[in-house]
Order: structure tokens, then C-alpha cells, then sequence
């Protein structure tokens, strides 16, 4: 009798510990699963900032080769330039489908989903500065033959330091680097200065010497499209700043 209800009183206690140990093994698979989650969205995360920077090498590329372009006059340059635009715009849409594909598979929440989409917008930003690039190109491509020019020397430091402001900005971004940002988006008054100045410079050339209204229109529309890309690299800017405070800001009043 005694050994029965020994058993008996036994029985309990075993099916504790069972339940205990069922218990901590859900809950050693749920961490598991809950890291492999973390893991591959580390993972697909780390492609997309990847190809962010890579969109920004291409693009600081196009700016720079650009600018050679024109300075040079060179037609096939310049062709190479607009060219390579293809190569922006085929990793924006690879970075892009990315982006959907980790929000759809991942479900990311709270910063890394505030992240991605920052991520994306900074794509279509980038393709718009290398479509910027490609325009700058064109003119050059215009220019090429032209006897009769313009000074345009401002056009060397403005497209530079655009170059620069790409590389800084991504950086940024990457790092979410709110005071880089903030120091990115002051050099912008520095690119709006110069082309103030070399609008002014060629407008006077313009109105002393009929012969040189076609080119100097031509550099003026190449100046635009270098102030053009400061103003995105400030909107790049901008989001950098957003994805550090949570509060929207603009920089660039």
C-alpha cells in the first residue's frame, strides 16, 4: 500500500518536470528561430546599404568623368558617361526590389523598417543625381567643336565638390551620421554660390558677344544641373537627419 501511493505521489512531480522541460525546449526553439529572423534580415539589410554604396561610387564616378567632359569638350566621353547611367539605374532597381522583398519576407519593425524605406528613397534620389550627371555630359557632348567659348572655371570646384557631397552623404547615411549630414548639407551654399557666379560671369559674356550665346547656354544649363544635384544630396541630407531624431528638418531653407 505504502509503495502505491509513493507512485502515486510521484506521478506529479514527473509530469512537472516533463512540462518544464517541454517548456524550455519551445523556448529554446522560439530563440533560435528569433536569431535565424535576425540574422537573415542582418543579412539582406546589409546588401541593400551595400548596394546604396555602390549606387553612390557610381554616381560620384559619373559627376567627376562628366566634368572632364566638358571641360574637355570630348564627345566620346561625354557618351561614355551617358552611358554608364544604365549601370545606376540597373542596381537602383535591384536595390529597390530588395528593399520589398525584405519588408514582405521579413516584417521588419520600428528602426530597421524606418531604415529601409529611408534606404529606397535614397535610390531614387541617387538615380536622379546620376541622370543629373548624364545631362551635364550631354551639354558637353554639344559643346564639342566649338571654337568660340566661355570662361567657365567655376564649373571644376562646383562639380568637385558635388562629387564630394555624394561619397559624404551616403556615408552618412550608412552610419546615420547626424552631425556629417548637417556638415554635408551646409557645403550646399557653397555649390548655389558658385553657380550664381558663374551664371553671372557667363551672362556677361553672353551680352558682349553674340557668337557666344550657344555655348555659354549650354554651360549654364550644365551649371544647373550641378546645383541640382546639391539639392538632392540636401534631401539625401535630410533623411539621414529623420532616421537619427525622428523629427523632419529642412536644411536647406
Amino acid at each position: 500500500m505504502q509503495s502505491v501511493e509513493d507512485g502515486a505521489g510521484l506521478a506529479p512531480a514527473d509530469n512537472g518536470a516533463a512540462a518544464t522541460s517541454v517548456s524550455e525546449a519551445a523556448a529554446t526553439e522560439m530563440d533560435r528561430r528569433a536569431d535565424r529572423i535576425r540574422q537573415s534580415l542582418d543579412t539582406e539589410m546589409r546588401d541593400v546599404k551595400e548596394g546604396v554604396l555602390r549606387m553612390g561610387s557610381y554616381v560620384e564616378e559619373q559627376i567627376l568623368a562628366a566634368l572632364d567632359a566638358i571641360m574637355h569638350r570630348d564627345a566620346e566621353l561625354a557618351q561614355k558617361v551617358i552611358a554608364s547611367d544604365g549601370r545606376v539605374n540597373e542596381v537602383q532597381r535591384a536595390v529597390s526590389g530588395l528593399v520589398g522583398m525584405t519588408i514582405a519576407t521579413q516584417a521588419p519593425v520600428a528602426r530597421d523598417l524606418r531604415f529601409l524605406l529611408a534606404l529606397d528613397r535614397v535610390t531614387y534620389e541617387l538615380e536622379r543625381i546620376g541622370d543629373h550627371a548624364g545631362s551635364v555630359a550631354k551639354q558637353a557632348r554639344k559643346l564639342a567643336g566649338v571654337t568660340t567659348m566661355v570662361t567657365y572655371d567655376e564649373l571644376t570646384p562646383m562639380a568637385t565638390l558635388a562629387a564630394r557631397q555624394v561619397r559624404d552623404v551616403v556615408m552618412a547615411l550608412v552610419d546615420i551620421d547626424e552631425a556629417k549630414a548637417r556638415e554635408v548639407a551646409t557645403r550646399d551654399d557653397e555649390i548655389d554660390r558658385l553657380y550664381h557666379q558663374v551664371f553671372d560671369d557667363v551672362l556677361e559674356e553672353m551680352r558682349t558677344d553674340p557668337a557666344k550665346v550657344d555655348p555659354g547656354t549650354r554651360i549654364l544649363f550644365a551649371a544647373h544641373y550641378l546645383e541640382r544635384i546639391g539639392d538632392r544630396v540636401t534631401n539625401i541630407a535630410e533623411d539621414v537627419v529623420f532616421l537619427a531624431t525622428g523629427e523632419v528638418e529642412d536644411l536647406n531653407p
